[in-house]
């Protein structure tokens, strides 16, 4: 699995022009890629990973007391983003063959909110397969990776 975690004031993501899911800060807005060799058990790390990932300032703002969504309730918006799977490598067209097929990505995907959840997190999420806006204010910007 692969995530691209941007710390944010504020996000939200829009289907047709609704708006399906949206936090307001300071939170992680989180796109998740998945391929096919991802199992439920790399979810359920993914999910702590992001729960207990230490990207927040705080309260005094000192070296060394960074805080995680975890330390104060911090909410994700999660999506599904096969296109983090995409190789440009060779010609001009990225392809595809890497990321997973929806009926392997989409229960993977929602293993990760499950999991989330389950720990205590507010999550927003997209809509799995839609054409999707995606709204987000980046506080930094602040922009990591995770490879699970």
């Amino acid at each position: 699995m692969r995530a691209v975690v941007q710390r944010v004031s504020e996000a939200s993501v829009s289907v047709a022009g609704e708006v399906v899911g949206a936090i307001a800060g300071p939170g992680l807005c989180v796109l998740v890629g998945v391929t096919h060799d991802d199992t439920p058990a790399k979810a359920a790390q993914l999910a702590r990973k992001l729960w207990t990932l230490r990207l927040f300032e705080g309260g005094d703002g000192a070296p060394g007391t960074e805080l995680s969504c975890s330390d104060f309730g911090g909410p994700l918006l999660v999506i599904s983003q096969f296109t983090l799977y995409g190789d440009a490598r060779k010609g001009r067209r990225p392809t595809w063959s890497a990321a997973a097929p929806g009926p392997v990505a989409e229960p993977l995907i929602e293993a990760v909110i499950a999991e989330l959840r389950a720990l205590g997190a507010k999550v927003e999420t997209g809509r799995f397969g839609a054409d999707m806006k995606v709204a987000l204010v980046n506080d930094g910007p602040f922009t990591v990776t995770i490879e699970i």
